[in-house]
């Protein structure tokens, strides 16, 4: 029998985020997570040109062929497209190229984070997501706004405010268990965000101190953290206050890969996923059990 989330909701599905391994190309990240037993793919469509990043053109036509070749031969599913950055200058048409090719290999998500500079731009930033959510709603596609710490916007509280005044119907918010760790998030803050506003998590770990300066907190994210059950993070915590939802594992961490390479390291963010979240859900489930 297929296993059931709660109200009679499929399976959570598993994803490997492109973060996690950053120098390979998208048809590269499908066969590395492939075997190493994920569900789904989170690949990179829009390139942030960060240092190590992979650096074919994900929308070239060769690449595209690749990727459709590489989905077909796994059976793996697109889980969201990454990364659409808001920034003064961002023109949201630009990611159609993106957005048409997430939603041909059939992705349900996009991420778009804030990036800009000034904090008296709020109502630039809700015409932009606005337009980029009407954009995206014609290929099947949420656009969920994640809060990085040392970004535009900083707080669970400032993403749902433009998400709530952007008002689309495919509005969403992107929560990542690093973020609501160093941006101080009080958990039973999730409790107020409507259900279906969460579409799926970004999960990781990290040890409980919190970097003091924006290039600290940038270093962790972008290199050194922790697989889920390793630090402070609190999933059970996490998994109490959220609707069942998918996780996209984004979890870059350069000693890992050097120790381990691409595809271990894969793996075991996977197993250690698994585990602190198959826990956490039990868990649950008998709570609920015991209350009806």
């Amino acid at each position: 029998m297929t296993e059931r989330r709660e109200n009679n909701a499929p399976k959570s599905l598993y994803s490997l985020a492109h973060l996690t391994l950053i120098g390979v190309t998208p048809p590269e990240l499908v066969y590395i997570a492939a075997r190493a037993g994920y569900d789904a793919v989170s690949p990179r469509f829009i390139p942030m040109h960060v240092p190590g990043e992979f650096t074919q053109s994900p929308v070239g036509k060769s690449q595209i062929q690749a990727t459709k070749t590489a989905l077909k031969t796994t059976g793996l599913k697109v889980l969201d497209v990454e990364l659409a950055r808001l920034t003064e200058d961002v023109d949201p048409r630009d990611f159609v190229p993106a957005l048409e090719l997430g939603g041909e290999l059939e992705a349900q998500r996009m991420i778009m984070s804030a990036w800009t500079k000034t904090r008296d731009d709020r109502n630039f930033l809700i015409d932009v997501y606005a337009e980029t959510c009407d954009l995206a709603r014609s290929f099947g596609i949420t656009v969920d706004l994640e809060f990085p710490t040392f970004s535009r916007l900083r707080t669970l509280d400032e993403a749902l405010d433009i998400v709530r005044a952007a008002d689309r119907p495919n509005g969403g918010i992107l929560v990542d268990t690093l973020y609501l760790h160093l941006s101080r998030v009080d958990l039973a803050e999730l409790l107020h965000i409507p259900s279906e506003l969460f579409h799926f998590l970004h999960v990781s770990d990290c040890l409980p101190g919190i970097a003091d300066t924006r290039e600290g907190m940038i270093q962790l994210a972008r290199d050194a953290r922790l697989y889920p059950g390793e630090g402070w993070i609190d999933f059970k915590g996490i998994i109490e206050r959220m609707p069942p939802v998918d996780y996209s594992i984004e979890l870059p961490n350069k000693a890992r890969i050097k120790e381990l390479g691409y595809e271990e390291h894969a793996r075991r963010c996977l197993q250690h996923a698994k585990r602190t979240f198959g826990a956490a859900r039990s868990e649950r489930r008998q709570k609920t059990a015991m209350a009806v």
